[in-house]
């Protein structure tokens, strides 16, 4: 019986760790593992990075070969320091730290000791690695920009940091990954996935091939292209137009909600985030306080919306029952509140009517609607919540959730602010108080990108999609539904019919009318939004922003647009300009008023920006 049970004993064990060794051996495919294991040598293959292109096929982004000088700490021999650092064009200073930062990183897994080497340095270098041990040349691949614009939707790719691979194993130090625009909103589709090859190692340290012939070895695939629903000709002709401006402007296809361009200005080339210049060109992108060219203005720039925001209170007001279209409104130079105050407005005939209130942009008219609104209900909280309830439909108040990003909410007030703010039930408030809300002023605050989209939502009387970059991913059948998905606003669709047709004779007679073009019906709405600043701690007011919407043609809109201009006077002074001539080069595929064109071209406003205050003030809200 003992003999029985000792034998049992050795043959379990025996069987333990033979199985134990099998899986080792065999099945085992760790490759954390693998990697850690000393006799074993990782090489990484990296893929192609998916190129991206624009609605109509334009390459927008390729690559172009890149080489890294790499270094496995645990293999690194004794060398000519002095001889290698000057092959490297480094100081031996420089080399140390390098060499300390990469075996905190790790002895076992490649640093990069020099990125993004040029074809000729490689030619150089790889004739005389074979005398650094531990040293090697990573072949990678740089993006290689078509274009000279769209920096701020393209992005650009950078080398992960420690955080980064904290938060992703997959990825090692000093690989690449996409950093803003859609290189960051698409890194899991353009990256692809990197190839991997085992090399056994001797007791010498000497590669003698492959790890169990190569079982373990993987090919690398490429990343996927996308197309972006970006149009490239009108996304170049937006930046052209923009050149000596600030601001920016955002087209959208209202049947689909496809962004056709996404214009931030100052802008950059974003070749110049490319190669081993781009930190000393990001650096000082980044630190140019004045123009801020890094800062995406139409998705992170929150500005009070101005006139344009009137189509909504009118729609408001239709939907809420309290203004029809054939009540007139009388306008003394203004809306009288309170005790004598009194919001200005331009001259223009009067009474009106809202269809002669939105082409005149009668700020009378559209207080009144915006009064009745809150005082519809027992008190201004209700009043107010019903108000924010209708614009949130909008998208606004809300980050969008477009594919990209960077984005910011805006701000719609609501009751809970202006109790704060009053110190309500101590103190009660009313409309009045919030009359500015009425015309895009007061405590509202929009995107450009926001504007665009309810620009979209009454082009198509009272629905949108959720604007997108993304057109689609190639091999892929669908685009996530999210931007699919048709969103109903508040508003019943029969109440659009006055607002288009107001924003109609805008051009027809109203405030946009010396901005025709021949053949298009276009519906657009100006607006002058004024403009804030603390100077030595006093609030001063600078010259007015230029704002302006619009789409066309009136029927079967193919295009919905909103343009901001900082400190360009009134709405169409600049941005109802540059709207019509974006209108007209994307419906008609070139430009027939080249006077128009010239003027914007031609246009600067940098001696406005140069000013610390820009002299009077205007006054009213075209």
């Amino acid at each position: 019986m003992r003999k029985l049970l000792l034998l049992s004993i050795v043959l379990i064990t025996g069987l333990v760790f033979t199985g134990r060794l099998f899986y080792l051996q065999v099945y085992n495919t760790s490759f954390q593992q693998l990697s850690e294991n000393n006799a074993i040598k990782v090489i990484y293959d990296y893929p192609q990075r998916g190129y991206i292109f624009d609605r109509n096929g334009k390459l927008l982004v390729a690559n172009q070969p890149s080489y890294d000088v790499m270094v496995i700490p645990r293999e690194v021999k004794p060398l000519d320091t002095l001889e290698f650092c000057n092959l490297l064009k480094i100081t031996k200073k420089d080399f140390k730290e390098i060499l300390a930062k990469a075996r905190v990183y790790s002895p076992r897994l490649p640093s990069v000791v020099i990125p993004q080497l040029t074809k000729g340095e490689y030619a150089y270098l790889s004739e005389k690695m074979y005398k650094y041990e531990g040293f090697y040349i990573q072949k990678r691949s740089l993006r290689d920009y078509e274009v000279t614009h769209s920096a701020n939707v393209l992005g650009y790719i950078a080398e992960v940091n420690p955080y980064i691979i904290k938060q992703n194993p997959d990825y090692q130090m000093g690989e690449l990954i996409g950093r803003q625009g859609v290189e960051q909103q698409y890194e899991e589709v353009l990256r692809g996935v990197k190839g991997v090859k085992y090399i056994q190692k001797d007791r010498f340290n000497r590669d003698i091939g492959p790890f169990k012939e190569g079982i373990f070895d993987t090919l690398p695939e490429r990343g996927k292209d996308i197309s972006l629903t970006i149009d490239e000709v009108l996304q170049q002709y937006g930046e052209e137009l923009f050149v000596n401006k600030r601001g920016g402007v955002v087209a959208i296809e209202p049947s689909s909600g496809e962004i056709l361009a996404l214009v931030t200005a100052p802008y950059y080339d974003p070749s110049l985030l490319v190669g081993r210049e781009r930190s000393k060109n990001y650096t000082k992108l980044y630190y140019d306080s004045i123009a801020k060219p890094l800062y995406d203005r139409v998705l992170q720039g929150e500005y009070p919306p101005g006139s344009p925001f009137k189509t909504l209170t009118a729609l408001i007001g239709l939907q809420e029952g309290i203004i029809d279209t054939k009540e007139t409104v009388a306008c003394h130079g203004g809306y009288t509140y309170g005790r004598g105050r009194k919001l200005g407005c331009h001259h223009h005939k009067s009474p009106l009517s809202m269809v002669g209130g939105i082409a005149n942009s009668c700020n009378a008219y559209f207080c009144t609607a915006y009064r009745r609104s809150i005082e519809k209900y027992p008190t201004p909280q209700e009043g107010m919540t019903q108000w924010q309830r209708h614009l949130e439909s909008f998208g606004l108040g809300n980050y969008l959730g477009t594919d990209l990003p960077s984005g910011r909410p805006g701000k719609i007030p609501s009751a809970a602010l202006y109790n704060k703010v009053y110190k309500y039930p101590e103190y009660k408030w009313y409309a009045t108080a919030t009359i500015s809300n009425a015309i895009g002023q007061g405590e509202v605050l929009l995107t450009p990108i926001q504007m665009a989209n309810f620009t979209a939502a009454i082009a198509n009387k009272g629905w949108y999609y959720k604007p997108h970059i993304i057109k689609n991913i190639h091999d892929v059948d669908t685009i996530p539904s999210v931007y699919t998905e048709k969103i109903q606003t508040t508003i019943d669709s029969e109440h659009f019919a006055p607002i288009i047709e107001g924003m109609h004779d805008a051009y027809n007679y109203g405030t946009a009318s010396f901005l025709k073009i021949p053949d298009i019906e276009i519906c657009g709405k100006t607006g002058t939004a004024e403009n804030y600043t603390k100077i030595d701690g006093k609030r001063t007011q600078l010259t007015d922003h230029s704002v302006f919407i619009a789409f066309a043609p009136k029927d079967d809109p193919k295009i919905a647009i909103a343009v901001f201009v900082e400190n360009g006077y009134w709405g169409s002074r600049w941005a109802g300009r540059i709207a019509s001539l974006m209108i007209e080069k994307y419906i008609k595929g070139k430009i027939t008023r080249t006077d128009l064109e010239k003027y914007v071209l031609n246009g600067s406003l940098e001696a406005e920006y140069a000013k610390p205050y820009s002299g009077e003030p205007f006054k009213i809200n075209q």
